[in-house]
């Protein structure tokens, strides 16, 4: 606050009140990761963009850095404890997220695209917090590993079909 050229008063003065000042940081830190997959997706053809984000966020670059990442993965826990109005403020920015991510998904129908994209979210944060949870390492790549290829079921390499031979009888 010192570099603001502001006292802790000064600062706290611009903000109705605590929850007003942390409903405020949580709009802009998911409004950063917003602003970050957009960039990502651009110039990315229709297909790739949803898997390149996905392949994004759960990297390990990712992981190790959760100074510049989505701060969703730390927030969700301690705003899940919070005022309702800093979990409205969280939920309002997750609807803007989804929708990011439903942006992303423009062949399938809204209502499977949304349910693609809310999977998707889940899956990352929650592929974020336990890779970090458990250090970097072999099971830490795992797990970011399984959340690729799950994050709504779209990042999976296809599966070799193997047809059955048939044994054709003479009449």
């Amino acid at each position: 606050m010192k570099l603001a050229g502001l006292t802790h008063g000064g600062f706290y003065n611009h903000f109705e009140s605590r929850a007003a000042l942390v409903s405020e940081a949580i709009a802009f830190a998911m409004d950063q990761t917003t602003g970050r997959w957009k960039k990502l997706a651009n110039g990315k053809a229709d297909g790739e963009r949803f898997e390149a984000l996905v392949a994004d966020y759960l990297s390990p670059r990712h992981r190790d850095n959760p100074k510049h990442g989505c701060a969703l993965p730390t927030l969700a826990v301690d705003v899940a404890r919070s005022s309702p109005s800093e979990q409205q403020a969280l939920a309002s920015k997750l609807e803007k997220m989804i929708d990011a991510l439903v942006e992303l998904l423009p062949g399938e129908p809204l209502g499977q695209a949304r349910q693609i994209a809310t999977g998707a979210i889940a899956t990352m944060v929650g592929s974020i917090v336990l890779s970090r949870a458990v250090g970097a390492g072999k099971l830490s790549d795992r797990i970011l590993d399984a959340g690729r290829r799950t994050a709504g079921g779209r990042t999976r390499k296809p599966q070799r079909r193997t047809t059955k031979a048939t044994r054709c009888e003479k009449s």
